[in-house]
């Protein structure tokens, strides 16, 4: 780069923009972003029955939302609430029901729009960051596996992802835009962008701040935060981001310690949900997500040409000493760390940090892939096909034991010819939390029915078990294998039921069908 610009009223330099004035070309690449994001967003969406537990539960929650008219309080069922996530995602996939249908294809609607709007706010981003190749980092985003794949998953990571985008960007425009009139605007939508991540998956929500507040103190001190605080940005993030919390806990006094003790501390310093915990568990999980999520990008920067570019634009950078690179390193690194010290660890939890590698990355390479030869463009399209067979392989030969879709076919061949209205799964456990693990509530989209889960070894399990059977009658019950069913058969006839019947087994689980009231 032979020349900088300087941003009246902010002393952070950027590479000057070659290309302004080309409305033209920008419309072209943003249409060419569109409709990649479209392809890949839209195409085999359908074909993968729903996972357990994931995937299952928050279907599970959205449908129990549309059946009861109770868009406030999550829930698995009638009498089992579940606050384990903020609303927002359940809302999303009820809104695609009711839209499209009751159906796989529409659940995962929502996901495919999430991902396209992502790729749309990387180009955003791209505009500020990469001026010359502002549909680099979308570009990059789109091809790698982590994000394609993770756009095809029931999930609050995906709304996670495009909220923080949306954040970010506002965040990017009002502190390296050209424009610093419009920075307040540009600060209100990051707090619109947090406070609807707050909404979709509680504090994780807020973690790109933990690279906001040390680089804006740095270069601004005490006055860059005050701006960043701006009144009307708080205000927007306090209603968007905090008025269903209000309301939920009026509703219902004992979630703020729910969520102190069950989603924070237990989340943070305890092993008690069984996700990789220990000092390791974070490089087994992390890993190989970051390592083979971000292919094939980051080996085009092994080799001497490569790692010499870099190194030159990288000396560059320091020279700016506050320039974008720092900040993304610090939006990439921290929040990583803080993933790494907490005890639960899943893989879509760093889905956010593709955000910032897509940038980064984009700033590497951002001389070698201009995609004007042919050679670029065959590479790039063979790699969006080889994505796209594995993504229609999977829906099509992949049916692991978790799959609702074949479960629910085999449930409805074992109990054919007897009519029941509620299915039961009762669990050997005495746990909420492996109870909700273990219920395969997405069953409830392919036999249409409510799906309850008991906890057999719970205090309340004889009754728990009798109130749904009888307010659910008749009532198909599964049974854990390591369930005794006579124990379970002696508790239905105290029951007041009129009869239960075995209708055999399934997948080793005895299948119990328990009928009516006992006539007075």
């Amino acid at each position: 780069m032979s020349k900088e610009t300087t941003i009246p009223g902010n002393s952070l330099p950027l590479p000057a923009d070659p290309r302004r004035g080309s409305t033209i070309a920008t419309r072209r690449s943003l249409l060419a972003i569109l409709l990649l994001g479209l392809l890949l967003g839209f195409a085999f969406q359908g074909t993968r029955g729903l996972w357990s537990p994931d995937e299952g539960r928050y279907v599970g929650g959205a449908l129990q939302m549309l059946d009861t008219g109770d868009w406030l309080a999550p829930a698995f069922s009638a009498g089992e609430l579940n606050f384990s996530k903020p609303p927002l995602t359940y809302w999303a996939i009820a809104a695609s029901f009711e839209i499209f249908g009751r159906n796989t294809w529409a659940s995962r609607v929502p996901y495919a729009l999430a991902f396209v709007a992502t790729l749309l706010l990387l180009y955003g981003m791209g505009r500020v960051l990469v001026a010359e190749r502002p549909w680099l980092p979308a570009l990059i985003c789109a091809c790698m596996p982590f994000p394609f794949f993770a756009a095809n998953i029931v999930s609050t990571d995906v709304f996670l992802c495009v909220f923080e985008a949306l954040a970010m960007l506002g965040f990017l425009r009002a502190t390296f835009g050209t424009d610093p009139a419009q920075g307040h605007r540009w600060i209100v939508l990051m707090w619109l962008g947090f406070g609807l991540a707050f909404l979709t998956k509680g504090p994780p929500g807020l973690i790109p701040l933990l690279a906001i507040l040390p680089f804006v103190q740095r270069h601004d001190g005490w006055q860059g935060l005050r701006r960043l605080f701006a009144p009307a940005g708080v205000i927007v993030f306090l209603v968007v981001g905090c008025t269903w919390y209000v309301l939920v806990m009026l509703r219902y006094p004992w979630l703020p310690h729910y969520f102190l003790h069950r989603e924070v501390y237990d989340r943070m310093f305890t092993a008690v949900q069984r996700r990789h915990p220990g000092p390791f568990g974070w490089f087994v999980v992390y890993a190989p997500t970051l390592v083979l999520g971000s292919l094939p990008w980051w080996p085009m920067l092994l080799g001497p040409k490569a790692r010499a570019a870099l190194a030159a634009d990288w000396r560059e950078a320091r020279s700016r000493h506050y320039g974008p690179e720092l900040f993304l390193l610090l939006w990439l690194t921290l929040p990583l760390l803080v993933f790494c010290l907490v005890q639960s660890r899943l893989p879509l939890y760093v889905l956010p940090l593709f955000l910032p590698l897509s940038l980064l990355l984009a700033l590497a390479l951002r001389r070698r892939i201009t995609l004007r030869g042919t050679t670029q463009r065959l590479a790039v399209g063979l790699w969006l096909v080889a994505l796209l067979a594995v993504k229609a392989g999977a829906g099509w030969m992949a049916h692991p034991v978790t799959d609702n879709l074949a479960a629910a076919q085999q449930l409805a061949a074992k109990s054919e010819g007897n009519a029941y209205s509620s299915i039961v799964f009762v669990e050997n456990t005495g746990k909420d939390y492996e109870l909700q693990e273990q219920t395969p509530w997405g069953l409830r989209l392919y036999l249409d029915r409510p799906v309850y889960g008991v906890a057999w070894h719970e205090a309340q399990a004889a009754s728990t078990l009798c109130n749904v059977a009888r307010t659910n009658s008749p009532a198909l019950l599964v049974l854990d294998p390591a369930i005794q069913p006579e124990a379970v058969e002696s508790t239905l006839a105290g029951c007041g039921l009129e009869r239960s019947v075995r209708l055999g087994d399934w997948r080793r689980n005895v299948l119990i069908l328990a009928r009516g009231r006992t006539t007075p």
